[in-house]
């Protein structure tokens, strides 16, 4: 049997253009779906996230892939006086991430920045924290992004990913993977009236490592003291990672 073509490959689009696309398309209600179709468990996992990374006042972060701003606006919010800047492709998304920072007067310490997760425009060691929420399982080469998001953060400095995942216990697997795959996009097609970008985040998942393999990349690509956490019963997992602080002194080896 043939296997079944990703939706950007039916459309003769590469996956870059095609999620994209759908981005740009879902930006009006994406705050609002996302309420719907986590029962508001979103928020709690970014809370989650924020309390295991201990953001100190003054710290400097970076948030990728940061949609309409919701964890970019918290990072700001805890570190103070610290640089933050959210990063991301979609420019529909940005300007309602914008709205949301020019409405808690938070836009003179937060720059957004329109660009590309897999070529970011920072020098080496610039932040103390890289995030990416619900963006990483989107990006063309997942190992990039995380391979940029060390090079920018600091030695000792944290690469944190927050995302969808599979749950591995029965019959909890079987009831969500009913609901993620034939219940979301049709509730995407009922409260949005966006049904085939709504089947992109099962689509999405498909490929994307389960929780113990990601913690493995995140590994692979340098990263130590390594944890993960699965969350609401493994439909989501938070990642966690350290910049080794003997990585100032390789590269610095390295220069001329």
């Amino acid at each position: 049997m043939a296997k079944e073509q990703a939706p950007y490959a039916r459309q003769g689009k590469s996956k870059e253009e095609y999620v994209h696309q759908v981005f740009e398309s879902i930006a009006p209600k994406y705050d609002f779906m996302n309420d719907v179709i986590s029962f508001r468990r979103h928020k709690a996992w970014r809370r989650f996230a924020m309390k295991q990374m201990k953001v100190r006042s003054g710290d400097a972060s970076i948030d990728l892939c940061c949609g309409t701003c919701d964890w970019t606006i918290q990072l700001a919010q805890a570190s103070g006086s610290g640089r933050t800047v959210g990063l991301d492709f979609s420019a529909n998304m940005l300007e309602a991430g914008r709205r949301k920072i020019e409405a808690l007067n938070l836009d003179r310490r937060i720059e957004l920045v329109q660009g590309n997760a897999m070529e970011l425009p920072f020098p080496d060691n610039s932040f103390d924290h890289a995030t990416i929420g619900f963006g990483l399982r989107n990006v063309p080469d997942l190992v990039r992004v995380l391979e940029e998001m060390k090079r920018v953060v600091k030695p000792g400095g944290q690469v944190v990913c927050l995302e969808v995942s599979r749950p591995t216990w029965q019959p909890f697997k079987g009831l969500y993977s009913f609901y993620f795959e034939r219940l979301l996009p049709l509730m995407g097609k009922l409260f949005a009236k966006k049904y085939e970008q709504y089947r992109w985040l099962p689509e999405s998942l498909k490929s994307f490592p389960g929780r113990e393999r990601l913690a493995e990349i995140f590994r692979e690509v340098g990263l130590e003291d390594v944890r993960a956490w699965p969350l609401t019963g493994g439909v989501a997992a938070l990642h966690i990672g350290r910049k080794p602080q003997e990585a100032a002194r390789r590269e610095e080896g390295r220069q001329p």
